[in-house]
């Protein structure tokens, strides 16, 4: 990875924000310098969802302690992001979500206070649920990458892929109905209606396997039949059997299929003094993977996409 390291370097020497107009053009052509090694590694991870990508360059001297917010991070490890948007941008298109740390590309995920209970990556002291990320939109990321800049705590990531769980004929068929709504997270901040919300379905097949989109603390599971929702409490039930939790170090990367795997946390006790656990967080959308044809008449609630590399050629 000392190619990899040499160029993110050189462009968070040259490019000190993220969000600077160039630096879209710089990523793409400084792709065509990295070793084949690392097209490689970002392959989509298969039947298992998952798989960690270790050896990057992670400096903790330079980093400063961990920001009380996504806010407070500011462009702080900004040769950590250009690492991470390399990557993304070697697997596919990059994006990020306007309603969602202001639309930046990379996101800080760190503890921070008054969201020790929330079901969002600021959390601390409960479990993040399974989930697939932003399932309640059409649009979602196919893969995510997040990546380990502090984790002295040895702070679990859950992963559980929905290939490797046991369910009956008649639970995947309850299950690949379109009863029951996924809603946006709080991090999107504002209410919505699950009465107007229209319902999706949480597993179907595809060309590869089963794919899922499930997020249980953000659907109105009362609103389901008897039988759907113990479909769903039996899926719900294998994801936690299949589950494996990665502890991320430093300069160790998690990328998760998410078409085909959930991802948790487990709880930890948040210290506050600029210790705490930072990971950050790139969505990235694949241009061989379509979604569903019943997913385009989604609105995905208004939200909007911040999406830079789109239209760019690589």
């Amino acid at each position: 990875m000392d190619t990899l390291d040499g160029i993110a370097e050189d462009l968070a020497g040259r490019f000190r924000a993220l969000d600077d107009p160039g630096l879209v053009a710089a990523i793409d052509e400084r792709l065509e310098e990295l070793p084949g090694e690392v097209a490689e590694v970002v392959r989509p991870p298969g039947d298992d969802g998952a798989v960690i990508i270790s050896g990057l360059r992670v400096d903790d001297a330079r980093l400063g302690p961990t920001p009380a917010g996504w806010r407070e991070a500011g462009e702080t490890g900004v040769e950590f992001s250009m690492i991470l948007l390399l990557l993304a941008r070697a697997a596919g298109e990059p994006f990020g979500w306007r309603g969602q740390q202001e639309g930046r590309l990379v996101n800080s995920i760190v503890p921070a206070r008054g969201q020790e209970v929330s079901q969002t990556g600021a959390s601390s002291a409960t479990t993040l649920a399974p989930h697939t990320e932003d399932a309640f939109h059409p649009r979602r990321a196919n893969l995510l990458l997040l990546g380990c800049l502090r984790n002295p705590d040895r702070v679990g990531t859950t992963v559980a892929s929905v290939r490797r769980a046991r369910l009956d004929h008649d639970q995947l068929r309850l299950l690949a109905e379109p009863a029951l709504p996924i809603l946006p997270d709080t991090s999107y901040g504002g209410e919505h209606d699950p009465a107007a919300a229209p319902g999706v379905p949480t597993i179907w097949g595809g060309p590869d396997g089963l794919t899922l989109r499930y997020d249980p603390a953000y659907t109105p599971l009362e609103r389901a039949t008897p039988d759907h929702r113990a479909a769903y409490a039996r899926l719900s039930t294998e994801l936690d059997r299949v589950s494996v939790t990665a502890a991320l170090g430093p300069g160790e990367l998690l990328m998760i299929d998410n078409d085909v795997a959930v991802h948790g946390r487990v709880p930890f006790r948040a210290r506050y003094d600029g210790t705490d656990r930072w990971l950050k967080r790139i969505n990235v959308r694949l241009r061989d993977r379509p979604r569903r044809q019943a997913e385009a008449a989604e609105d995905g609630y208004g939200e909007q996409l911040v999406e830079p590399y789109r239209d760019h050629a690589a």
